[in-house]
């Protein structure tokens, strides 16, 4: 499984055109704080819609998957992985790392 670590974010996304941060949260924990990255989308999806909801991601698009640590996205990674998708990444450390390596301002919870 390929991860990205959150100090490496911004030059993957410079990088990779056009990339998708896919957010596996549930809304409620979307909505109390969320990544925001110039140069990508945002998708909220939550892990167990993924599969109902899978022909709204573009295979061809890299994919960076969130959650809370990194666990609930690394499944949806070897998911996305086992459903043809070559670009996808997890987020080492999840938002949590995010909040304490990269940006305070988005809350931890």
């Amino acid at each position: 499984m390929k991860q990205i670590a959150v100090t490496e974010v911004k030059r993957w996304i410079g990088e990779a055109a056009p990339a998708l941060l896919l957010d596996v949260r549930e809304p409620w924990e979307f909505g109390l704080a969320a990544i925001r990255v110039d140069g990508a989308a945002t998708l909220n999806l939550p892990m167990n819609e993924v599969p109902q909801r899978l022909a709204e991601l573009d295979p061809a698009q890299p994919i960076l998957c969130i959650c809370h640590h990194g666990v609930r996205s690394a499944q949806v990674v070897a998911f996305l992985e086992r459903s043809g998708y070559d670009s996808v990444y997890n987020l080492a450390g999840g938002i949590d790392a995010w909040s304490t390596k990269v940006d305070p301002a988005v809350p931890r919870y």
